[in-house]
């Protein structure tokens, strides 16, 4: 085992921990990711990449990285693309050992023909809902197709025509022959073939016959020498299918088996005011809800990765959850938990109005400008310093001025006095109001002794507002994500449409806001923290536009709990 990658020890590690002391495959720990390339990565799936990935590396093994390509009608290149690129910004390598399901079409083929010449498969003619209605419930056991008794050469014969393109889609299906009257659904005869006249993103029109997941999969696993294969909780059911396969292609094709290959389950990921469904998350797409697959308000990797979250916080958060045998719900709490951990230490502040309202201080000079200086990040003193000009006309948040305000609020009121950040003390003599009554202005005075870091004035301030000063403002703007749903648990609508949990205020775009001149100093991609707002990105589909564009990433406090569920 390594010394030089620990992971976290789950029921998991420790059952490899315990097969490698006992040698169980000559000692070998070799792990797979195997996504279906139908969809962009997302969160979800990052606890199975990182935990088959970090499994390998703990034990001195080997990861693959393996495309179930097996269903033509919704793969594509893309999602290949995407799929790849989002694991290598997550730290995974694969090395050269990047496959598809589709690169052995031809041996499983082969082991098919061979279930068929072994009396363990035939073709079937029954459509998909006579399939269904012969299988059979749970408290009832299922019939036998009239056609599982069809001879050997029969089926033979009908497979290589099926292969060669000779019936239409859905008139013929080749099935495993096991036992109709198990307890088990997915060993009454389930369908390992099927045909479908669809191009392929790697084959082409080669093939119109497509493996079943269930049969592709194991078989695969043996064949890659895939001693332990890991995958989500739901297909517990799956794992007698899983070792009928593998047992089989031990029988009947041991000149290329690599070992027998065996499922463990683990639970699933499930976090609140997120759907984690590849077929939800494309409704989203398709029908317009969100601005493609890579949208900052997605919990796809692409999507988080625009709105700012970092590699590290998202490994983190997966850490932090842990690897158990039952499922459970994450709060998204802990999620943005974790990206504020990351950057609280690590983004530089600086000053964003991002609701202005103007203040004019009328004891200061028209034209005088005064430089104040600000540290970029508190308490590093290796992030250096930065200088922000100060004048008459500054702009304060809307939020930060009440004209009734209640008990504890240490803001601006009229006749109130709060500290300008590492500036002076102004007190609001003066509310300049709309014909609709809206404030748009507050007149101030301030007091020379106050100034930040020299105070002679001997009070004592409670209130600290940000500001941006008028005449130098540089101009941005910003996009406010919030919860894409409204409920907690979106995924649990399956009595009605899940889009109705759809958060209407999930997005708010901020144009022209007013920012301290240094907001321009930002590299390209940087994350900032809005001082008193949150941790901003620059969107990086944005850099060719005049003005900056920043994502919130999250708030400097969770308001999740704000939310009110919809009724």
């Amino acid at each position: 085992m390594s010394n030089e990658f620990e992971m976290q020890s789950n029921f998991i590690y420790n059952m490899i921990l315990n097969d490698v002391k006992e040698g169980k495959h000559g000692g070998r720990v070799h792990t797979r990711f195997p996504p279906e390339p139908n969809g962009y990565l997302h969160i979800g799936h990052v606890k199975a990449a990182l935990l088959n990935y970090n499994l390998a590396r703990a034990f001195d093994g080997q990861f693959n990285l393996r495309f179930d390509d097996t269903n033509p009608v919704k793969e594509e290149e893309e999602f290949v693309d995407s799929i790849m690129e989002d694991l290598r910004w997550l730290g995974i390598e694969w090395e050269d050992r990047l496959f598809f399901s589709s690169d052995s079409f031809e041996t499983k083929y082969e082991f098919a023909k061979r279930l068929v010449e072994a009396g363990r498969a035939y073709v079937c003619d029954l459509n998909t809902e006579q399939i269904r209605e012969y299988r059979g419930t749970l408290t009832e056991p299922g019939e036998e197709s009239p056609y599982r008794d069809r001879s050997i050469e029969e089926s033979l014969d009908l497979f290589q025509r099926m292969r060669q393109g000779e019936f239409s889609n859905g008139a013929r299906v080749l099935r495993a022959k096991i036992d109709m009257s198990s307890g088990n659904l997915n060993m009454r005869d389930p369908v390992i073939y099927r045909i479908l006249h669809a191009d392929h993103h790697r084959t082409g029109d080669k093939w119109c016959i497509y493996p079943m997941y269930d049969f592709d999969h194991p078989f695969t696993d043996a064949l890659e020498g895939i001693t332990h294969s890991l995958c989500s909780i739901e297909y517990s059911d799956h794992r007698p299918l899983y070792d009928w396969v593998v047992d089989n292609a031990l029988d009947l094709m041991p000149e290329i088996m690599k070992c027998r290959s065996e499922q463990t389950e683990f639970a699933r990921l499930n976090i609140t005011h997120m759907v984690l469904s590849k077929r939800k998350l494309r409704r989203l797409v398709e029908e317009g809800h969100v601005q493609g697959w890579d949208d900052p308000r997605m919990p796809t990797v692409a999507g988080l990765r625009r709105r700012g979250f970092t590699a590290k916080a998202i490994c983190d958060f997966q850490e932090r959850v842990g690897v158990a045998r039952s499922d459970s719900v994450v709060d998204l709490a802990m999620l943005t938990f974790c990206i504020r951990n990351d950057l609280e230490s690590k983004a530089p502040r600086r000053m964003v109005v991002l609701d202005p309202l103007k203040l004019v201080i009328t004891n200061w000079p028209e034209d005088k400008t005064e430089m104040v200086e600000l540290d970029n990040i508190p308490g590093d003193a290796t992030a250096g310093t930065r200088k922000v000009p100060f004048g008459r006309q500054i702009y304060i948040e809307q939020e930060d001025f009440m004209e009734d305000p209640p008990k504890k609020f240490y803001r601006l009121a009229p006749g109130r006095e709060v500290r300008l950040m590492r500036a002076y003390a102004v007190t609001c003599e003066e509310v300049i109001k709309d014909p609709d009554g809206n404030v748009i202005e507050l007149r101030c005075t301030y007091d020379p002794k106050t100034q930040s870091g020299n105070d002679t004035s001997g009070r004592k301030i409670r209130g600290t507002l940000h500001w941006v000063a008028a005449r130098n403002a540089a101009r941005i703007d910003v996009r406010l994500y919030d919860n894409l749903f409204l409920e907690e648990d979106p995924e649990g609508e399956d009595d009605g449409d899940f889009t109705g949990a759809l958060n209407p205020d999930s997005l708010r775009v901020l144009t022209n806001v007013p920012a301290e001149p240094a907001i321009t100093d930002v590299a390209e991609g940087g994350r900032l923290q809005f001082m008193r707002k949150g941790y901003f990105y620059v969107d990086p589909h944005d850099k060719d536009k005049d003005r900056l564009t920043f994502n919130r990433i999250a708030a400097l406090k969770d308001t999740w709990a704000k939310i009110k569920k919809r009724k």
